[in-house]
């Protein structure tokens, strides 16, 4: 399959190292999982308005990166967007993804010099975390 996220070649790269997940070896794997978990209900709150089943990754990042963390490691690092937020994508082993880059029309650019994000910060807001978990849930009630 071909897919259209940042680093998709890279992605490829990675290899989950438990074997406990069923079907998933690659963090392409999880991006095919995904793509019928992400939902409205799983976007932030300030973009659902635009949340589209056509634009499934939109504000889908920080929690999306921070599942990725959880099954292959690595760090999630932020691109700082024009309206003062972060972008959040990973970095695992050297190689950088973003399964949820798709949501922007045009390219970023991504830095070694990219400020890492803490899930502690992310999930201070309660809705996040609410988000994080039914994101999770869904993904390993998926896989199992």
């Amino acid at each position: 399959m071909k897919y259209g996220f940042y680093g998709s070649a890279e992605a490829l790269k990675v290899r989950e190292k438990s074997g406990a997940l069923k079907g998933i070896s690659t963090p392409c794997d999880v991006y095919d999982v995904l793509s019928g978990i992400w939902c409205r209900e799983t976007c932030a709150p300030r973009m659902r308005d635009q949340w589209t089943p056509e634009n499934r990754t939109y504000g889908q990042c920080s929690i999306t990166a921070f599942l990725v963390q959880d099954i292959f490691g690595g760090e999630v690092k932020g691109v700082l967007l024009d309206d003062g937020n972060y972008h959040c994508y990973n970095v695992v082993d050297g190689h950088v993804f973003d399964l949820t880059s798709e949501q922007f029309d045009r390219a970023l650019t991504y830095s070694p010099d990219d400020k890492i994000q803490r899930r502690e910060d992310h999930f201070r807001k309660e809705e996040k975390k609410e988000r994080y978990i039914c994101l999770r849930d869904r993904f390993f009630l998926s896989v199992k």
